[in-house]
């Protein structure tokens, strides 16, 4: 019996060349290729943000760069993308691959804590992604929340985290508890709407109303 990833993945429309070659990349050379978003995920990503069409969006996790030429697509001409990673070792293949994808003026990597990085944003964004650190995504989400111009979006990733957050006294680590309090806060925040949807590991789309 073919599994629902497999039978999702088979009804969805393929990656792009770039996109596959940056996948087969990551996974043959990258620790913790499972990390990146993946053609199902990735495909959403980029249909919401041609939907949206925004203007500024900002990312929180890099990785190698699959989210962000995902969401690149649908970005308005004059548009640009704030991309954060703290892993210094991945920028040279996430620059190797926002030159190929001819997005070099539209994405700007910056290599460092997300937080630091965006304490320095004043102007708002039409969408935000949150992938990094989880044991950091209640600090993100203070950060970013008030960043989110109202009727713009937030994507947060990794919401079950291989089902941990559903038997949390089973594990109580600082990521699992991380993913929870970002959800408490969430939940209790009167200036979002918010629905999960149950692709890959969990992924939060919210709404500023």
């Amino acid at each position: 019996m073919i599994s629902y990833d497999k039978f999702i993945e088979k009804y969805s429309a393929p990656e792009d060349s770039l996109l596959y070659e940056l996948r087969r990349e990551t996974h043959n050379n990258v620790l913790m290729p499972r990390m990146l978003s993946g053609k199902t995920q990735g495909k959403l990503l980029e249909m919401l943000s041609r939907m949206l069409k925004p203007k500024r969006i900002l990312e929180i996790g890099t990785f190698t760069g699959y989210s962000a030429l995902c969401l690149a697509k649908g970005l308005t001409e004059d548009g640009v993308l704030h991309t954060v990673e703290r892993n210094d070792e991945r920028e040279v293949i996430i620059r190797k691959y926002i030159e190929k994808s001819g997005n070099t003026n539209k994405i700007i990597l910056h290599i460092g804590s997300a937080i630091d990085v965006v304490k320095h944003f004043d102007e708002p964004f039409d969408l935000v992604f949150i992938d990094g650190d989880k044991r950091e995504y209640p600090d993100y989400y203070k950060l970013t929340a008030p960043l989110v111009k109202q009727g713009g979006y937030m994507l947060v990733d990794n919401i079950f985290w291989d089902g941990k957050v559903l038997n949390p006294e089973q594990h109580a680590d600082y990521y699992t508890q991380g993913i929870l309090n970002f959800l408490e806060l969430a939940n209790n925040d009167t200036r979002f709407e918010s629905v999960v949807l149950p692709l890959r590991d969990g992924l939060m789309l919210m709404r500023r109303i």
